[in-house]
């Protein structure tokens, strides 16, 4: 197996399981030294345990994204023993926990849901880009959806915090070009997670009847895909959405 990341440091938020898990160990995979972020502390030593058998290195960050301070100490104690985060993927993300309509949606529904998507991945990248600036290289990858394209019929303001992340991505592309950064998001559409199988495998096979191919995506064909970017294969490739969604919806020119 090709092995290009050999070297480099890999943050992945959200990779106790699901997506954040499947792209943390494509990465370890192919070389990275890995450093993987939740709140779901079983979880996250399971998969520790599982990509340090793989013989690279691992880190783990058991902090909720939405405590700025406590990320950030957990980040310092990680670069001082790992060194500086070349390869971030901000994956860390909650479902709907309450009513989707707009007008129950409570404020500390919507605070929680921006705080996490859409701050924490903000303050995450604060704290990785000077690494990235002092390398001269970086890869950021920011997991949006489908939903923050195209809307849905409800859950306003889980789309509203996935077409931010959409927002930052572009805008992060175009700031940080010129110190050698490159910065993609992917747009998922239904991927059968434990966050999604919340709500139940007939919602997930309902969701997944919306697109073209009539099935959901397994986590690992969306690791495919964000490998993909932070490979040399991407390497011309910022300020881009990658769609892996079945066709759910037809995107593009």
């Amino acid at each position: 197996m090709d092995r290009p990341f050999v070297g480099l440091v890999a943050l992945v938020t959200g990779s106790a399981d699901g997506i954040g898990k499947a792209i943390a160990y494509r990465l370890a995979e192919r070389g990275a030294s890995i450093v993987l972020h939740d709140v779901k502390t079983d979880e996250l030593g399971a998969t520790a345990s599982a990509i340090r058998d793989l013989g690279v290195e691992v880190a783990t960050m058991a902090v909720d994204i939405r405590d700025a301070a406590a990320m950030r100490a957990a980040y310092d104690d990680t670069v001082a023993r790992l060194g500086d985060v070349a390869l971030l993927v901000n994956n860390a993300g909650v479902g709907l926990m309450g009513p989707g309509d707009l007008v129950d949606v409570t404020e500390e529904d919507f605070d929680r849901m921006f705080a996490v998507h859409v701050k924490g991945a903000f303050q995450v990248a604060q704290m990785v880009v000077p690494g990235m600036k002092r390398r001269g290289y970086g890869r950021i990858v920011n997991i949006a959806s489908n939903r923050g394209q195209v809307g849905f019929t409800s859950g306003s303001h889980y789309s509203g915090a996935k077409a931010a992340l959409i927002g930052l991505t572009k805008a992060w592309a175009k700031e940080l070009a010129p110190a050698g950064i490159q910065v993609n998001a992917i747009a998922p559409g239904v991927v059968k997670t434990p966050m999604t199988m919340a709500h139940g495998i007939d919602a997930v096979h309902e969701e997944a009847q919306d697109n073209l191919i009539k099935r959901w995506a397994d986590p690992n064909e969306i690791a495919a895909t964000a490998v993909f970017l932070m490979s040399p294969d991407g390497a011309y490739y910022t300020g881009q959405v990658l769609c892996p969604n079945g066709g759910d919806p037809v995107v593009g020119i």
